[in-house]
């Protein structure tokens, strides 16, 4: 009995072994797959709606992919623009910055006493480390802009084959399954269907909204290039919980660099605290929280795997992906302890036994003799 545990355990880490290595090896293709599902069920309600009003399926699904495009070129165009602005300033912000960061080393000397030779010192060595970085990086990226580009490139087609065949691909899940499973996989098929395009649809318009607060306060509290800076940093929220704080990042640097004051970076800082809040407690859990109700520990845990294996592409994917992996765990009553353990709504069933045990240690002892 032990051996056939020990084996059976074995097999399983194998098995997870292999997976993951397989996935590292075929990034390059996985991706631009993942990626363009996921945009096919952005654009799916538009395509959806154009095709009841009696478009062609081919002609609503270009119509939906240019608008797409279009807003990606819009964004990107817009960003080149404003760090074309910025670096033409670049004298000016650069003069800012030396003596911001003077005042930033007399104020660590009077708190810390660690002389400005040695800040120098740290400061120029963390310069050239971030420089050699930077350089291996730029090789990279221009050996394989080539194969980037054509990754990219192959994103919109495979959008328009997965509108093009939806059906087909919902036929073939369907009659792969077992024959005692039909309805269970009509049923995960349509679940899929309904719940991921809005939580998708639903995470961009909590972007937009954010992208909107984040410029809002930005230019309220004075710092330059504030619409930019407000897109930037909301973009970052495709990704959950890190991406407040990743985004953020940008426009806390450059107010502690060409401020005017410390204290610009300070209302900064302020304000992303504020908006995380209401990213968190206000936004999401209205506008998508009722889709998917992944738990804060595994959404967590599924953005650092899916950023070690992927990167940044694998941060973004991986919470339709373990939505789906909920919803499929959860009609299946034996795998329904994975799917109560990566969702938030579990607690609901325990919460008669909890008020039980909470009375029974709040009650009042009995003095009666």
């Amino acid at each position: 009995m032990q051996n056939s545990n020990i084996y059976k355990a074995t097999t399983h880490l194998l098995f997870i072994t292999l997976l993951f290595f397989g996935l590292i090896i075929a990034r390059s293709f996985l991706i631009p797959l993942f990626l363009a599902s996921i945009f096919a069920f952005l654009v799916f309600p538009l395509t959806n709606l154009l095709e009841k009003k009696g478009l062609n399926r081919i002609i609503s699904s270009l119509i939906g992919i240019f608008l797409l495009l279009g807003v990606v070129f819009f964004f990107l165009g817009f960003v080149f623009s404003k760090v074309h602005q910025i670096m033409a300033e670049g004298t000016d912000i650069v003069a800012q910055a030396s003596y911001n960061l003077k005042q930033i080393e007399i104020f660590v000397y009077d708190i810390s006493g660690v002389s400005i030779k040695n800040q120098n010192n740290w400061l120029n060595s963390l310069v050239h480390n971030l420089t050699e970085s930077s350089n291996e990086f730029l090789k990279d990226f221009f050996k394989a802009t080539a194969h980037t580009f054509f990754q990219i490139g192959m994103i919109p087609i495979f959008i328009f084959y997965f509108l093009q065949f939806r059906e087909k691909i919902g036929e073939f899940l369907f009659d792969m399954s077992n024959i005692k499973h039909k309805k269970i996989a009509e049923k995960f098929i349509s679940t899929v269907s309904f719940v991921t395009p809005r939580y998708i649809g639903g995470v961009f318009i909590v972007v937009c909204i954010l992208a909107v607060l984040n410029s809002l306060g930005l230019w309220i509290i004075g710092l330059k290039y504030a619409l930019f800076f407000g897109i930037i940093s909301a973009m970052f929220n495709f990704i959950p919980y890190f991406g407040t704080w990743i985004g953020a990042s940008f426009p806390i640097l450059f107010a502690l660099l060409t401020g005017d004051s410390p204290n610009q970076a300070f209302y900064v800082i302020l304000l992303f605290i504020i908006v995380q809040f209401t990213e968190n407690n206000i936004l999401t859990p209205n506008i998508t929280g009722s889709y998917v109700n992944i738990n804060p520990l595994f959404t967590i845990l599924g953005i650092m795997l899916g950023g070690a294996v992927w990167g940044i592409a694998g941060m973004f994917v991986v919470i339709p992906i373990l939505a789906i992996i909920k919803i499929y765990c959860d009609l299946f009553p034996n795998l329904q302890p994975i799917g109560r353990l990566l969702g938030i709504d579990s607690h609901h069933k325990y919460s008669k036994f909890k008020q039980k045990i909470r009375k029974f240690f709040l009650r009042k002892p009995n003095h009666s003799t």
